[in-house]
């Protein structure tokens, strides 16, 4: 078959299997519309979301100036969840892509060297797999500093193992295959059989992977702000959104509810916007359904 018929082919299967999952799709319909809030911030959001200030409507309820109310501080909420947007979604894919890279390299060079190697680098993946992930994400917060940079790195730390570990089952599953043993025999690199044969055909899981890993990401920054570790205000981060509004005092509880309500429903569809994604691709992507 050539070799174009055959990818589009394959194209076509993925797509239709992937449009099957309603739950998928809708999470691919909220994750857009996310991504081009993020993007068109500047132009959607009505104010400024941390120079416009109205001290005395703070954790004023919604109105027609402001459809989803104002903060401790009088800003516009919808304005700072639309630029907050732009830092969580930056952070949680900044996050993904430390720990896809540097997972990715473990990973290959566990499952296709063996041997000790391989023990060596799993066993140090199994320590950092030991400790729960906001716990270990704390520590290693606290020793950098805190800061939204850090928070990333953190998160990229604590998603690592999970990335390498799938990885390196790809390749092990891999490495023995006909087409490999055939780059072998042709006198191949290692680093050509594992660029050519074994990485492109490793892809599928860690696509998934790396998907749901982005949930993970938006959660734990979002926590970790939360908790004073991640962004400072005044970033109009979702995370630390919460945290400003529980710091105003028991006020938020009586008459600024919506000001940790919205931030909230924000993280949660976007999350489980990302996990019914990820859901779609492992089904799409499964060779068992072919």
């Amino acid at each position: 078959m050539d070799t174009s018929v055959a990818a589009r082919s394959g194209w076509d299967d993925f797509r239709r299997a992937f449009l099957s999952n309603r739950l998928a799709v809708i999470g691919a319909v909220v994750m857009s519309l996310f991504i081009l809030m993020a993007i068109f911030a500047p132009v959607l959001a009505p104010y400024d979301p941390i120079n416009d200030q109205d001290l005395t409507s703070n954790f004023a309820g919604p109105s027609a100036q402001h459809w989803l109310g104002q903060d401790e501080l009088g800003r516009d909420i919808l304005s700072r969840i639309m630029y907050g947007a732009r830092v969580s979604l930056t952070a949680g894919l900044a996050a993904v892509a430390f720990a896809t890279t540097f997972g990715t390299l473990v990973g290959v060079t566990a499952g296709y060297a063996g041997r000790w190697i391989d023990a060596i680098l799993m066993r140090l993946m199994d320590m950092l797999l030991a400790f729960p992930s906001i716990l270990l994400a704390i520590v290693v917060v606290t020793i950098l500093g805190q800061g939204l940079t850090n928070a990333m790195l953190a998160v990229g730390i604590v998603l690592l193992p999970q990335i390498a570990r799938v990885v390196r089952s790809a390749v092990i599953s891999v490495r023995e295959r006909d087409y490999v043993e055939a780059e072998r025999a042709l006198g191949a690199s290692h680093t050509r059989i594992v660029t050519s044969a074994i990485l492109p055909n490793s892809l599928a899981p860690l696509i998934v992977q790396s998907t749901l890993a982005l949930a993970t990401a938006i959660l734990d920054i979002a926590a970790l702000s939360f908790l004073g570790l991640g962004a400072q205000a005044p970033t109009p981060e979702w995370g630390a959104m919460l945290t400003d509004a529980f710091r105003s005092g028991f006020g938020v509880f009586i008459e600024g509810q919506h000001a940790i309500l919205f931030p909230g429903i924000a993280i949660a569809l976007c999350v489980l916007s990302v996990n019914f994604i990820g859901d779609g691709l492992r089904d799409a992507l499964d060779p068992r359904r072919k």
